[in-house]
């Protein structure tokens, strides 16, 4: 039997907590300067290791309870079913977007690419993941294309 939360906190409130950690993780990386080198490591490794814990920490707990698996999409289905579940595959969206955006920050500053070409390429890979992520290397592509250089060895 699965229960209605975990720590005293019920799955929406969990759910609440995940989503403002991320969100402040990508305020901070899309708004805060960059020389303050402490501050970077927030959005590129606290946050998301957070957020790693709580996924893990679900996965750990609650993985045997739900049905189906990874091996149709009806599976995967079945397995979001199941809530603490659907939390983990939240919060596992969060830690990865959080941790890839983060990425594409360093890597950007690497390059050259301005703060403010940066922010809309960060709030869709906040958004969009993978969409976000093809964006910026696409740009960076064309950024070395037209610059002459490859940046590959210095991010």
């Amino acid at each position: 039997m699965i229960a209605d939360g975990l720590f005293g906190l019920d799955w929406e409130a969990w759910f609440s907590i995940g989503g403002s950690l991320a969100a402040l993780g990508w305020l901070i990386l899309i708004l805060a300067p960059r020389r303050w080198a402490a501050l970077n490591i927030v959005p590129a490794y606290i946050i998301p290791a957070i957020l790693s814990i709580g996924y893990s920490t679900l996965i750990l707990l609650y993985f045997g309870e739900g049905e189906g698996g990874f091996g149709t999409l009806a599976a995967v289905a079945a397995l979001f079913e199941t809530m603490p579940l659907l939390l983990a595959g939240w919060i596992h969206y969060l830690a990865f977007d959080l941790f890839v955006g983060a990425w594409i920050a360093r890597r950007a500053d690497v390059v050259g690419l301005h703060r403010i070409l940066q922010a809309p390429i960060l709030f869709a890979t906040f958004m969009l993941g993978p969409l976000g992520l093809l964006v910026y290397l696409a740009t960076e592509q064309c950024m070395t294309r037209l610059l002459g250089t490859s940046t590959y060895a210095k991010a």
